[in-house]
């Protein structure tokens, strides 16, 4: 309807356009933009701290591994000298071929945790969680309180190993004095201490393949290892990736428990050193400061290549249903 006062209409046309756009304005945001600030909310404490205390001590570490300490506090810039007496020492290789050495021990935790957590998710059987509770009681334990323990179980005097293989025939033997076999008798004690944090991750793996699959399986025939082999092996894989990546990166930062089982006056002491414990000698003890942090971030290099070839690989190997 045409208003017979052509101003009075034109005024009321363009309040209404003034009310449409305000209320426009004024109109909640989309969704989509509302979640990413409360996301944004919640990483912000955990990418504060990631930027204080690892970013910024990364960044740190590298700025250090060009310079050279004082006796009295202070650096000068040495280029790339620690790099290279990184690589031309001897004790560093030695000490990256025990890493390894570790690390490969290490990652025995897991098909020993992965064939545990198969027994204990049997159908019927009791007292699971006092099982689950033994076994995750040794990752809980002090690192300092391991190692006295397994030292007396190694002593090559009265240890409980050397009195039972005295009781069977065998001849003692100085565990880990003995460089022979105090690598393997460290890494031992880490395959103990660790498997049952790695139980506690495939009974939850484990748990969340459907029953469905078994039941089928069982209907056609199919018996506990065929249904261990074609069914939980390939739908656990996911997790047993992610428990080869964390078990990778702990044993190549293997230290506790050397420092802790290996005396200073061991004989053996340069066959069990790591890289980890080698920075910590040359930051620490010979004031090193550093090539201590040239070797670090080599030894971060070699854990970030090592992660990315897993991670490389995985597509052959992890299924995700």
């Amino acid at each position: 309807m045409m208003s017979v006062f052509p101003s009075t209409a034109a005024a009321k046309a363009a309040g209404r356009g003034k009310r449409a756009a305000g209320a426009a304005s004024d109109a909640p945001g989309p969704p989509k933009s509302r979640s990413q600030r409360a996301a944004y909310l919640f990483i912000a404490p955990l990418g504060i701290g990631f930027a204080a205390f690892y970013f910024w001590p990364l960044l740190q570490t590298f700025f250090y591994s060009f310079t050279e300490f004082g006796a009295f506090g202070g650096n000068t810039w040495v280029g790339t000298d620690n790099y290279v007496r990184v690589l031309k020492d001897v004790t560093v290789w030695q000490a990256l071929g025990n890493t390894l050495i570790y690390c490969a021990i290490g990652l025995l935790a897991l098909p020993l945790a992965i064939g545990i957590a198969a027994l204990l998710n049997r159908r019927g059987l009791r007292g699971v969680a006092l099982y689950r509770a033994l076994y995750f009681i040794p990752f809980v334990t002090l690192p300092v309180a391991v190692g006295l323990v397994w030292n007396w179980l190694y002593n090559g005097d009265y240890g409980l190993i050397n009195e039972v293989l005295e009781w069977i025939g065998a001849d003692r033997r100085y565990w880990v004095s003995d460089p022979s076999t105090a690598v393997y008798a460290i890494g031992t004690v880490m395959v103990w201490s660790t498997t049952g944090y790695y139980l506690i991750i495939f009974m939850a793996g484990i748990k969340g393949i459907p029953q469905d699959y078994y039941e089928a399986a069982e209907l056609d025939g199919a018996g506990p290892l065929r249904r261990f082999f074609t069914i939980t092996l390939p739908l656990l894989s996911p997790t047993i990736f992610f428990a080869s990546i964390i078990c990778m990166i702990n044993s190549l930062q293997t230290f506790d428990l050397i420092y802790i089982m290996m005396a200073e006056k061991n004989p053996a002491i340069g066959d069990t050193q790591s890289v980890v414990s080698l920075f910590y000698k040359w930051a620490f003890i010979e004031n090193a400061q550093g090539a201590a942090a040239a070797l670090a971030f080599l030894l971060m290099l070699i854990i970030a290549a090592l992660t990315l070839v897993q991670f490389r690989l995985q597509k052959r190997w992890v299924h995700y249903a």
